[in-house]
């Protein structure tokens, strides 16, 4: 028992009062000091996956990407959209604009936010689309947490299905799938860097995931060693498919997860612990599904179909036109391995043939090239002649159904 503070004695009243001032100072002292730690470029104060004591449960927030808000969406993008909202009444949706992205970023990376004029400055100079794209999502997750899915994803099944019933919400840090699960592949020249990954498209995680940015700042380094190497600003920079997979998309995404995996697991971890997996796994905080939850029907890595009880969402593919400005390697006889979609006897004839290819000598190539474009230019001509005979088929049919033989010129 405490009486008095030095000769002055204090009443019960005056001593509670006292208590609660010392616990409010203290208190808004681990805040001040929190606040700055955050506002301090890029020190990240929160604890790594497995420790959820700030963000005990994912947000109950939607994200999408996208040119215009929900009010211009086409009726295609609606239909997606309302999938997310019909399933999740209880989730706020948000889709992040064209229009709004730079302020967006300014407001949360600028001075008041976590300062990190970097990103900033990198995110500004940016042109190539998809590649800003991708980077947003990883900027708005950090700050935001939730669920992110492109604009052509649509919900199948409600979010509450993403963790199945063994796991603790708690526990959880972020979920992913599985996206292409064709290790066999690992050392091919083309195919082997995207031979193994997470899927992108959809994930869901909690706010300030120190995976973000890692991701983030490994996209940075990327870009400027890309801008030393090509000797452009970052603004003008020139990427091919396999540049935007491996420099922003799922390559680049599981690197990180990877890395970030292994320092919560506190061992190395890699992609055998992923490899023909039959149920989801939790590592470090990081759920992983199998490749069905979120990428069903792709023709390969087991994936299955949308039929399925595991299928959380299905990937429409419709808003996927960056390839256009970024193309794949084509070779000029026998075109993109990725046609093979992972066929294995597929790769392997694609392989045989392109070798055989540049065994030959530069004269002897350039008379194959020749030789396959005539072929192209007689198939493209016989489909036009076939395409304009079923046209004409199609408008006789369509005269005599409507008695007017005679305005074709026939009767």
């Amino acid at each position: 028992m405490i009486p008095s503070l030095g000769s002055v004695t204090l009443s019960r009243r005056a001593r509670q009062l006292l208590g609660g001032c010392l616990t409010t100072l203290i208190l808004l002292s681990f805040s001040f000091i929190d606040n700055l730690n955050g506002a301090h470029g890029g020190l990240i104060t929160q604890p790594r996956q497995g420790n959820n004591a700030k963000w005990p449960l994912f947000p109950k927030k939607i994200w999408q990407l996208w040119k215009t808000d929900p009010l211009a969406f086409e009726e295609r993008d609606l239909r997606m959209a309302r999938s997310w909202t019909s399933k999740n009444p209880a989730y706020r949706y948000e889709v992040l604009t064209d229009q709004h992205d730079i302020h967006y970023v300014e407001t949360h990376f600028g001075p008041q936010g976590f300062n990190r004029p970097d990103i900033i400055e990198v995110y500004s100079a940016l042109n190539a689309r998809i590649i800003k794209a991708d980077l947003l999502r990883y900027l708005v997750m950090y700050v935001e947490g939730g669920v992110y899915a492109d604009i052509d994803v649509e919900a199948l099944k409600p979010l509450d299905r993403f963790i199945p019933e063994r796991y603790d919400e708690h526990e959880v840090d972020m979920i992913i799938g599985v996206e292409i699960d064709e290790p066999t592949f690992r050392d091919h020249p083309i195919l082997g860097q995207k031979s193994m990954s997470f899927c992108q498209w959809t994930f869901m995680c909690k706010p300030r995931l120190p995976v973000m940015l890692r991701l983030t700042e490994n996209i940075i380094s990327w870009l400027h060693g890309l801008s030393e190497r090509q000797r452009k600003p970052i603004s003008e920079l020139e990427m091919d498919f396999d540049d935007v997979i491996t420099g922003t998309g799922p390559s680049a995404f599981t690197s990180a997860v990877l890395e970030e995996m292994s320092l919560a697991a506190g061992h190395e971890v890699t992609w055998d612990t992923f490899h023909d997996m039959a149920e989801s796994k939790l590592v470090g905080g990081f759920l992983v599904l199998t490749v069905e939850a979120f990428a069903a029907g792709q023709g390969h890595s087991d994936s299955g179909n949308h039929e399925a009880r595991a299928a959380l969402v299905k990937h429409h593919y419709h808003a996927s036109g960056w390839p256009n400005k970024h193309p794949r390697y084509k070779h000029p006889i026998y075109g993109e391995v990725e046609k093979c979609n992972w066929n294995k006897e597929c790769v392997r004839e694609w392989d045989e043939h392109t070798a055989a290819f540049a065994a030959l000598s530069p004269e002897e190539q350039e008379k194959e090239i020749a030789l396959k474009k005539a072929a192209d230019d007689e198939e493209e001509r016989q489909r036009a002649a076939q395409e304009a005979e079923e046209n004409a088929a199609a408008e006789l049919a369509a005269a005599v159904n409507r008695n007017d033989i005679g305005g074709l010129g026939l009767g």
